[in-house]
């Protein structure tokens, strides 16, 4: 579902520049694209980061823990792990500091509050957090080692028996 949104909210994001563009263009510019483009930039950016934590593409630092094995390795992972969830934490607390604050300040053209765009950053520290919590539950109870699905594009590896039983 955060890919999906994260999605779409790129496509509008792309699909509003493209309107901003074209609308200044031909000398009639829509000045609420730009608060639109904001919005949807920003709202992509922290739900992509959401998705990337869950799906371990983002905020993890595969290269060190993939090489290991074994204790070090769910320590290592543990660390990344409760650092992730620190990144969390001030996200939601700063975040919403942020957001609180945004209600002093307004966007032009439409006069909404500046907090509209902040509200995306706690939202986004909590699913984080989530997302870390799930991992660590996870990765305790079944272990940290994922081995990499294989590749799609190799070609099948055939064993001997499995060549001796073709006609």
């Amino acid at each position: 579902t955060l890919m999906v949104l994260c999605g779409a909210l790129c496509f509008g994001f792309s699909l509003s520049v493209t309107a901003d563009i074209v609308t200044r263009t031909i000398g009639h510019p829509w000045l609420w694209l730009q608060e639109v483009t904001s919005t949807l930039f920003i709202y992509a950016i922290f739900i992509g980061t959401a998705a990337a934590t869950r799906r371990n593409d983002h905020l993890y630092l595969t290269a060190i823990s993939e090489a290991m094995h074994g204790a070090p390795r769910i320590i290592v992972e543990i660390i990344i792990r409760l650092i992730v969830l620190g990144v969390a934490f001030c996200l939601i607390r700063y975040g919403y500091q942020n957001y609180l604050r945004g209600f002093g300040s307004f966007r032009l053209p439409s006069g909404t509050p500046i907090a509209s765009l902040y509200a995306i950053i706690p939202l986004s520290g909590i699913l984080i957090g989530l997302f870390a919590v799930e991992q660590l539950v996870n990765g305790l109870r079944n272990g940290f080692d994922h081995p990499e699905p294989p590749d799609e594009d190799a070609a099948p590896v055939v064993t001997e028996t499995q060549a001796r039983a073709q006609p």
